[in-house]
């Protein structure tokens, strides 16, 4: 992680400011959201917002577009369509250079600390975009922070948590998901010797290890401390675990490629009873043929460590706005109507999202049992660490986790390797250990 940013980038925070200082509270300028709050009907201005979602959920947001235009009909919204792969560097690249970039954008949370430390987004303290903050979940609010300012609205959440097939399950005659990683192994044993089905097939990919570490108390880094922690004891020990579960052979090795794909599509077949993955796996695991019958679909929270802590990632996406946008005071509109429990409700039950609203999770939403399990499994659910370039950090990480998980390397090694590779290419002013 750099100590500072480029010139380039301070050229460009400068010429924002300017931006900003030179608007007046007059038209669709920033006046800190006084307009907004004051005489919202009196807001006009044209706003471009670039949705990453993708777009079989446009008709969604399409009809939440509108029905934002008809209570504020001095307003046009111009919904675009950015490919989530590309939006990151495309926003950069339009936000730098001044020419080019939305009023709001979809984040990926693990985007927001990146963009703001350019000073890229506005921040949303007091303003009219960020609407009745005790009512957000804790989570997904601390995705949103950068430097003790708010600088997203959380749109949407989402963690990881155990999905398991009730009918293996049945056949091997157990009659609840493990809670600790230590019942895992043992469940997953069970399944084998009886039904002689896998128990399990892990996803390579460094951000579904974060279980296993989170359950012995590690982390990847102390931010606060400035330490790359990823290659602690406690994380070894919980890297170990993953290990443990191919090396007994009751999880099926994991593939050097689509790591994911292979994984979830072992699951949705019946070839593995216990997957760990997130809400967005749901309406792919009902199409399988184990899942046809959406009630042999369990979920549960992720497994504890010995540490005795059962805890996920948090993932999900914010609304921000850009710091150089002409049209704040219509942009915090906006975002307010989009992240609204009404509207996080309508997007729950239309496209399945997890809301990041206590009260959009309304009986109707949690009628809906994976929408309910996966409400509760955000309960141990934690931030990443909140830095630039969060993302950057598990090319690296995957690399080496799929070594360690396939043998080729022992996890201390494993570990220390990515924990120096971290140091010398991304994260020089932090100390290791």
């Amino acid at each position: 992680m750099r100590k500072g940013i480029s010139v380039a980038a301070i050229v460009g925070v400068l010429a924002l400011t300017a931006s900003a200082c030179g608007d007046s509270d007059s038209g669709g300028g920033d006046s800190s959201g006084k307009k907004a709050a004051a005489d919202p009907q009196s807001v006009a201005g044209s706003i471009t917002w670039w949705d990453t979602s993708n777009e079989a959920e446009g008709p969604t947001y399409d009809k939440l577009v509108k029905a934002f235009e008809d209570e504020y009909p001095k307003i046009k919204v111009t919904r675009t369509s950015v490919s989530f792969d590309q939006a990151e560097q495309k926003f950069k690249t339009a936000a730098q250079s001044g020419n080019g970039a939305p009023d709001i954008i979809r984040t990926d949370v693990g985007w927001s600390a990146g963009f703001a430390n350019l000073g890229y987004l506005q921040p949303l303290d007091n303003t009219p975009a960020l609407d009745n903050t005790a009512d957000f979940l804790p989570g997904p609010l601390s995705t949103a922070k950068w430097n003790n300012e708010t600088v997203g609205v959380p749109q949407v959440t989402d963690t990881l948590g155990l999905l398991y097939n009730k009918e293996i399950f049945k056949k091997a005659g157990i009659a609840k998901p493990p809670a600790t990683w230590e019942e895992f192994i043992a469940t997953a044993k069970t399944i084998k010797e009886k039904t002689g089905i896998a128990g399990t097939q892990l996803n390579p990919e460094g951000y579904f290890s974060l279980p296993f570490l989170y359950g012995e108390g590690a982390d990847m880094l102390d931010v606060a401390g400035k330490k790359i922690t990823v290659n602690s004891p406690e994380a070894v020990k919980g890297m170990e675990t993953a290990l443990q579960l191919v090396g007994s052979g009751v999880a099926l090795k994991p593939a050097t490629t689509d790591g994911y794909v292979a994984a979830q599509t072992s699951f949705k077949d019946g070839k593995v009873a216990m997957v760990i993955n997130g809400p967005w796996s749901v309406s792919d695991d009902y199409s399988g043929k184990s899942f046809k019958d959406k009630a042999n679909l369990g979920i549960a929270k992720v497994p504890a460590g010995a540490s005795g802590t059962a805890a996920a990632p948090i993932g999900g996406h914010n609304y921000s706005i850009y710091r150089g946008s002409k049209n704040k005071d219509a942009s915090y509109l906006f975002v307010k109507f989009m992240a609204s429990a009404k509207s996080q409700e309508l997007t729950a039950k239309e496209i399945n999202t997890l809301p990041t609203r206590k009260s959009a999770y309304t009986a109707e939403v949690t009628a809906d049992p994976a929408k309910k399990a996966f409400q509760d499994a955000l309960t141990v659910a934690k931030s990443r660490p909140v830095i630039p370039g969060v993302g950057d950090l598990f090319v690296a990480y995957d690399q080496h986790y799929v070594k360690i998980l396939r043998g080729d390397v022992a996890p201390k090694a494993g570990l220390d390797a990515l924990a120096k590779e971290w140091n010398t290419k991304l994260l020089k002013d932090y100390k290791i250990g």
